[in-house]
């Protein structure tokens, strides 16, 4: 694909995202009611339906050879450019009014990611990727930080209550392990949004379990893109599992996280 259309496509997921931005910040720390989907650790609000709706009638007005794939609605239509939207990532933050949750959407065509954006509504932080680079509001980025464990910030999901059910007492010592390597490790609770400052070079590592292709897809090019790494643990971003990201130069090689790093390399 050619610059000129990763670019424009850019351009129209960022127009998508912030066509949510106002609902989002009107909604924000309103508690709104919550249901859930999987388990009770799986929420969802009726505010993450609504963006997600209109989110596609941006997408259909502004890209009409497209197909969407939604994490509330699911997959609709059909095109050469597919779009993976999470309209809230970080639900559980936004619900609570924890102001860690982001709007994410990639567009893909011929199973790359050519363009992407990870919105962050309560800070106006536009994290856009494309094939010729990565901003933050208009500034290139460059994902540049740390280069060993001990000066690094990792943020991580790990381990997940789906992570403690498979793993029991594994997944705490892998977890003590990567508390006591790191700096600081915290647990934000948005993958779109970590990886995104990952991208920006605002931390380190970036690593979670259990995601789908509408999390990470914008966010995996953003930090590709601003000069990281992303390894999808699942062996591609459109398979469920897990990924780990790190800013250039990092040291993984020596990391306590090379464990998690070995089913993302190719053999």
């Amino acid at each position: 694909m050619d610059l000129t259309t990763s670019r424009e496509l850019a351009a129209i997921a960022g127009e998508a995202a912030r066509a949510v931005g106002d609902r989002l910040r009107t909604a924000f720390r309103s508690r709104p009611e919550v249901a859930t989907k999987r388990d009770f650790h799986d929420p969802v609000t009726e505010h993450d339906k609504a963006a997600e709706e209109e989110i596609r009638e941006v997408l259909a007005r502004r890209c009409p050879d497209s197909l969407v794939v939604g994490e509330e609605g699911g997959t609709r239509g059909s095109g050469t450019v597919s779009w993976y939207v999470d309209p809230i990532d970080g639900t559980a933050n936004f619900a609570a009014g924890l102001p860690f949750f982001c709007t994410s959407i990639g567009a893909v065509v011929d199973g790359e990611v050519v363009a992407g954006v990870v919105y962050d509504p309560v800070r106006d932080d536009e994290f856009t990727a494309w094939l010729g680079g990565a901003e933050c509001n208009g500034e290139p980025i460059r994902s540049t930080g740390a280069r060993t464990d001990r000066e690094a910030v990792l943020l991580s999901s790990y381990p997940s209550p789906r992570d403690l059910a498979a793993e029991g007492d594994a997944a705490l010592h892998r977890f003590a392990r990567m508390v006591n390597a790191f700096a600081s490790t915290r647990r934000p609770g948005s993958a779109a949004l970590k990886l995104a400052h990952v991208a920006a070079g605002w931390s380190d590592v970036a690593h979670g379990t259990h995601v789908n292709a509408w999390d990470v897809a914008a966010g995996s090019l953003l930090v590709r893109q601003a000069g990281g790494t992303y390894l999808p643990l699942s062996g591609s971003i459109f398979t469920p599992g897990g990924y780990l990201a790190h800013v250039g130069g990092f040291d993984l090689d020596n990391s306590v996280m090379a464990e998690m790093a070995a089913a993302g390399r190719p053999a």
